[in-house]
C-alpha cells in the first residue's frame, strides 16, 4: 500500500509540481485519504492521494481481490481566487473514500454526489468523472496490479446531473463543448440544456 502511494505521489509531483498544501481525512473503517493542492498560475488543482492504495472491488464479487482491480485517484481543477474552493478538501476525500465505503468502482462517465455544495456558495454538489490520461498520465504498476488512473472531475449543477442521468455523460460533455462552457469556473451556472 505504502509503495503504491509513494509512486502515485511521485507521479503527481512530476506532472503538477510541488504541492503547496495537503490535508488528511480519515473516515471510520477506511484508509486515510489525503488531498494535495497544487497552484499552477491562475489555476488550483486538487488531487487525492490514498484512493489507489487498494484496488476497487466489484460490488457483486464474493471476495475482494487485494491485488487486482482498477485503481484511481481524483483530480479537480478550478480557477484560483474566485471562490473559497479550499473547502473542497473534505468533499474530495469523501468522493475518494466512496469505493471503500460503498463498494463501487469509480470510472469515467460516473456521477459522484456529496449531497452538499462542493465549497461555500458553489452551485455544484456532484461531479462527472472524465477520462484519464490527459493532465496526469496513468501510472503503470508491477503485474498483476492494474495501473493507477488519474481521473479528472468536472463539477455539475443539479440540472446538469439530472440531464446527464437521462442523456448520458457523452451528451453532457458535448453540450458543454458546444456552448463553450468554462468547466474550471467555480462560479459558473448551469449550461443551457434546452
Amino acid at each position: 500500500m505504502g509503495e503504491v502511494l509513494a509512486l502515485v505521489e511521485a507521479r503527481l509531483r512530476t506532472a503538477l509540481g510541488e504541492p503547496d498544501a495537503r490535508a488528511a481525512v480519515t473516515f471510520l473503517g477506511t484508509d486515510r485519504i489525503e488531498v494535495l493542492r497544487f497552484i499552477d498560475g491562475d489555476l488550483v488543482r486538487y488531487a487525492t492521494l490514498g484512493m489507489s492504495a487498494q484496488p476497487m472491488a466489484d460490488p457483486t464479487a464474493a471476495l475482494a481481490d487485494p491485488v487486482k482491480g482498477p485503481r484511481a485517484e481524483l483530480v479537480l481543477t478550478v480557477r484560483a481566487g474566485l471562490a473559497d474552493t479550499d473547502k473542497v478538501l473534505r468533499p474530495l476525500a469523501v468522493l475518494a473514500a466512496t469505493p471503500q465505503v460503498e463498494g463501487v468502482i469509480v470510472a469515467p462517465g460516473a456521477s459522484l454526489d456529496v449531497g452538499d455544495p462542493l465549497w461555500p456558495g458553489a452551485s455544484f454538489s456532484s461531479v462527472l468523472v472524465a477520462e484519464s490520461g490527459g493532465l496526469v498520465e496513468d501510472l503503470e504498476l508491477d503485474e498483476p496490479m492494474d495501473p493507477v488512473r488519474f481521473l479528472p472531475l468536472l463539477p455539475m449543477t443539479p440540472n446538469e446531473a439530472a440531464w446527464k442521468r437521462v442523456h448520458g455523460a457523452q451528451a453532457l460533455e458535448e453540450r458543454w463543448l458546444a456552448k463553450g462552457t468554462d468547466l474550471r469556473d467555480p462560479l459558473r451556472g448551469s449550461v443551457n440544456l434546452d
